[in-house]
């Protein structure tokens, strides 16, 4: 099985844009928020307790997980936020370690906005940060998301701030357009390859 690296960041960091930089160095990469999403539309055991949980509307008419009505839900509450994730958070935690037993890379990248706060750090050889200016993350997902600054913060208040999230992990790159990412993931693609061979 290929070691498996955790990259993370708070949200609108960009952490893709840093993931998108590893798969051009053939390093494969698992995706757990966009895996999350997907098995909470597909995976029958998660659709039953989500009903079960938050009610009926959580799934359009159509069968669609009704994605406004249940962050509407969890981000008022902490309570229900917890619940969601102790629901989500282990099958796609599973999810990514079969992946990993497939792949046959040096090494395989988890990207994972909530890596530390979901207990997925167990079984990950090393994390690598993501980091940018909390303005710059801001502006991004407002962008991206096409919502409004306070809907933004009020995310952001349920992950760790980026001051404990970055003590946490191996490495940090830095993502404020300022910075160019290419150099800094190569720096820690090679230190990921160095530590591997004294494994």
């Amino acid at each position: 099985m290929a070691a498996l690296i955790g990259l993370t960041g708070g949200i609108g960091a960009g952490k893709t844009t840093v993931a998108d930089v590893f798969k051009t160095l053939g390093i494969p990469v698992f995706n757990a928020d966009e895996a999350a999403k997907e098995l909470m539309q597909n995976s029958l055991v998660i659709k039953a307790q989500l009903i079960n949980t938050f009610g009926k509307q959580v799934y359009a008419a159509n069968g669609i997980l009704d994605k406004t009505y249940l962050a509407g839900i969890v981000f008022k509450d902490k309570y229900q936020l917890e619940l969601l994730n102790a629901i989500v958070h282990p099958v796609t935690i599973q999810a990514a370690k079969d992946w990993a037993s497939k792949q046959i890379a040096p090494y395989v990248i988890k990207e994972a906005a909530l890596i530390f706060e979901s207990a997925a750090a167990d079984g990950l050889t090393a994390v690598i940060g993501v980091s940018a200016p909390l303005n710059l993350r801001i502006q991004r997902v407002m962008q991206r998301d096409a919502c409004s600054k306070i809907e933004v913060e009020q995310r952001m208040r349920h992950q760790i701030s980026d001051s404990i999230k970055l003590k946490l992990c191996d490495w940090v790159i830095q993502n404020n357009d300022q910075d160019l990412v290419l150099p800094q993931v190569l720096k820690v693609h090679e230190a990921i390859l160095a530590k591997l061979a004294f494994i």
